[in-house]
Formats: C-alpha cells, sequence, structure tokens
C-alpha cells in the first residue's frame, strides 16, 4: 500500500500563491512512479491538473495552469510539491495527489481545499 499525504492547501486572494505538498509512504511506493496533482471544483469533475515523471524530466500540465503553476518531486524525501502563482477564483477546488502505477492512478490523497477569493 501507498499513503498520500496532502498539505498547504487554504484561502488565499486573487494574484496570491500557495504551495502544495504531497508525502508518499508505504512500502508498495516507487521514486519511479509518475505522481501528479488533480482537483475537483464544487459540481465538476475531477480533473488532472499537472503530473511528473519518475526521474522529473517529462512533466504535464493542463492548459489553464501553464505558466502558473510548477510542479517538482524531491525523491528523498517521497514527496511532490505544486507551486502555484497567480491564483484566480475558479482555481478553487480540492486538490488531489495521486500515485500512477501500471499506466493507472492506483492511489490517492485525501485532498487538500484551495479557496481563492475574489
Amino acid at each position: 500500500q501507498v499513503q498520500l499525504l496532502e498539505s498547504g492547501g487554504g484561502l488565499v486572494q486573487a494574484g496570491g500563491s500557495l504551495r502544495l505538498s504531497c508525502a508518499a509512504s508505504g512500502r508498495a511506493f516507487s521514486s519511479s512512479y509518475r505522481m501528479g496533482w488533480f482537483r475537483q471544483a464544487p459540481g465538476k469533475e475531477r480533473e488532472l491538473v499537472s503530473s511528473i515523471s519518475g526521474s522529473g524530466a517529462i512533466i504535464y500540465y493542463v492548459d489553464f495552469v501553464k505558466g502558473r503553476f510548477t510542479i517538482s518531486r524531491d525523491n528523498a524525501r517521497n514527496t511532490v510539491y505544486l507551486q502555484m502563482n497567480s491564483l484566480k477564483p475558479e482555481d478553487t477546488a480540492v486538490y488531489y495527489c495521486a500515485v500512477n502505477t501500471a499506466r493507472a492512478w492506483t492511489y490517492w490523497g485525501k485532498g487538500t481545499l484551495v479557496t481563492v477569493s475574489s
């Protein structure tokens, strides 16, 4: 099993920044796994925001966060980060960390709430 613990969410004004962290633990975890951040806004489906390969060499961003969000990881700490700048009210959502194994998002954290006020 893999456990994921997100932190760093909170309330911020539009234009502000937050840094999310996700610490992975458990015997089944490998630093070679792709990790990602998803979000789910009220009344909407969960969507992939960004992902990063085990080495950090392959990074994906959904279009609406490009240039504002930066994903990174520290394999020595089994932790992935999401730096979110220039936040907008539409970024308000619960943000989830996930681990991809065997080409599927297998493990999920419980989420951290990000609220951006206008």
